[in-house]
């Protein structure tokens, strides 16, 4: 049931008065915009900073409530290599061929995801882990309320600490191919959001639950996680993807060595991206490569985001990607505004979209960049955009 703003101001109050808000030095969440919006709560100055609030903590609490913990153990099928511990799901876009009498090798059919890959749970138990170990930290780091942060130690001790349940660091099975491969490199981007994980042990490293113990272990499992990353096979080869593909390789390789002080390979990581806005952006801010896909609108923006996280990422090894133009004009700022007239209806979407277009990224997007380049009329634009209310307590991330 939502909260009315007066029973919001009781509850918050009455549980979180004690807010001490500290600058947390995450890596793409925004440390000051946390820390100012905090003091907001605290002085019951941003109504609408309270309101989201309410929506995390309920949120949080429902989380902790159910007490659903993830691990690659729970998966009923073995991976290739007959060790659970291995990460492994099968690409969404590939079907059973109906001329063959076992449908393999299966063939592609883009944008549209085959309904079998549900039965191969890591991939979602993945992405709920990371959303609900990023929602116990923001709970705990808003209300330091200690039961946030024990249940976001079970959350990333048992996906990658634990003996028995833990994640080995590598995806040599990622998004494989009955009849083709046991797995590819694009399987990679199942990991993308894994920089979230980065942001929620640095919220919680002020609390008694997350020791400095865990920490350093989870540093381990990401610096062998950068290992693979940079020297297998398999990541060498998503390394070499010129679309979203190597965009999200750079986002991880990045903050895999930002966490883990390797910031030598994080720099050298950022030229790459550097490149990949000369390979992958046209003078005019469109991305070829995006727009070619079934799904253009969801790609064009899943990129462009990608990109932006990379900007910020970079700031911490002060490279400024934010107003990075090639030779030839190609940027981040271009391509958002070459977005702009889309959103209104000034232009319309001719590229091949085989579902209804989604704007939650895109209001993520426009909110990021009118606090970069002070541009008031992005966030109006993100304002006038019909989102989803499945992550409303987001508001409390931005200014």
């Amino acid at each position: 049931m939502p909260f009315s703003m007066n029973t919001l101001s009781l509850i918050l109050f009455s549980l979180f008065a004690t807010i001490a808000p500290t600058v947390p030095k995450t890596l793409v969440l925004d440390g000051g915009t946390l820390a100012q919006n905090a003091r907001a709560i605290e002085n019951r100055s941003a109504p609408e900073k309270i309101k989201a609030l309410g929506q995390l903590v309920q949120k949080a609490d429902a989380v902790v409530k159910a007490g659903r913990l993830y691990s690659v153990m729970q998966k009923t099928q073995l991976p290739p290599s007959g060790n659970k511990h291995d990460y492994m799901s099968q690409g969404p876009y590939w079907w059973p061929d109906p001329s063959k009498p076992d449908g393999k090798p299966y063939i592609r059919k883009d944008g549209q995801r085959n309904p079998e890959i549900n039965g191969i749970t890591d991939h979602d138990q993945l992405h709920d882990m990371i959303v609900d170990s990023e929602l116990m930290a923001l709970a705990y780091y808003f209300t330091n309320e200690e039961k946030y942060a024990q249940f976001a130690q079970r959350l990333l001790s048992t996906w990658f600490l634990d003996e028995g349940t833990q994640m080995n660091p590598h995806l040599n099975y990622g998004q494989g191919i009955p009849g083709i491969t046991e797995g590819r490199g694009i399987g990679i981007i199942d990991s993308r959001e894994l920089y979230r994980v980065i942001d929620a042990a640095i919220l919680l490293q002020t609390s008694k639950s997350w020791t400095a113990a865990n920490h350093a272990a989870l540093k381990n499992w990401f610096s062998d996680y950068l290992t693979w990353l940079t020297t297998s096979p398999i990541g060498l080869d998503e390394a070499d993807e010129h679309n979203n593909h190597g965009t999200y390789y750079d986002v991880q390789v990045v903050a895999s060595a930002l966490f883990c002080g390797r910031e030598d390979v994080a720099k050298k990581q950022l030229d790459t991206t550097k490149a990949r806005l000369a390979s992958q952006l046209q003078p005019d801010g469109s991305q070829p490569h995006e727009l070619a896909r079934t799904l253009s609108w969801n790609y064009t923006n899943m990129n462009l985001y990608g990109f932006m996280v990379l900007a910020r990422l970079a700031e911490h090894v002060s490279v400024d990607l934010w107003n990075y133009q090639t030779a030839d004009g190609k940027g981040i700022h271009k391509a958002i505004d070459w977005l702009i007239p889309y959103l209104g209806n000034e232009k319309e979407w001719k590229y091949q979209q085989i579902k209804a277009r989604p704007y939650d990224l895109t209001g993520s997007i426009l909110k990021e960049a009118a606090r970069k380049y002070k541009k008031t009329d992005y966030g109006a634009k993100a304002d006038s955009l019909p989102t989803s209310t499945s992550e409303d307590y987001r508001a409390i991330l931005t200014l």
